[in-house]
């Protein structure tokens, strides 16, 4: 089996989060491994031009950014303890932009959460999850919210 040297667990910082960060702190005891946490806010530059003056949503964007900033922080701290681990948000398309971080920081597994929709719901919002797994080159393990 490869070496797990670095882990990326991507979060939404929502409860389910911290199920999601157990089995990273889990596995990173278990191996030694350093742990990146990343939240990816959405840019909205897709709204630009609908009434809504680009500064407006520039600000939206930098209010949700500084946000998540202080969440990760205190998240990682509450949820890492003892291990190797730093958050970073960063902004975009959220299974786009899990790929590109766990690529450029070589990290060896992605660990997310999956909200585990079904029908009309994953028809209309997709799956993150389902993107990053099918287009990781690093094995992807998901964790499914407990109901």
């Amino acid at each position: 089996m490869k070496e797990i040297k670095k882990i990326l667990c991507a979060v939404d910082l929502s409860d389910h989060s911290a199920a999601v960060a157990e089995y990273a702190a889990t596995l990173a005891k278990a191996t030694g491994a350093s742990v990146l946490v990343v939240y990816t806010a959405p840019s909205l530059s897709q709204y630009v031009g609908f009434h809504v003056p680009p500064n407006t949503i520039e600000n939206f964007v930098g209010e949700i950014v500084t946000g998540a900033e202080e969440s990760m922080q205190k998240f990682v701290e509450e949820n890492f303890p003892g291990i190797e681990a730093a958050g970073k948000v960063i902004i975009g398309y959220a299974a786009e932009e899990i790929i590109n971080q766990a690529t450029e920081e070589k990290a060896d597994m992605i660990i997310m959460g999956t909200h585990g929709r079904k029908g009309i719901d994953r028809i209309l919002f997709g799956s993150v999850a389902e993107k990053v797994v099918k287009n990781a080159t690093m094995p992807v393990l998901t964790v499914r919210p407990q109901v």
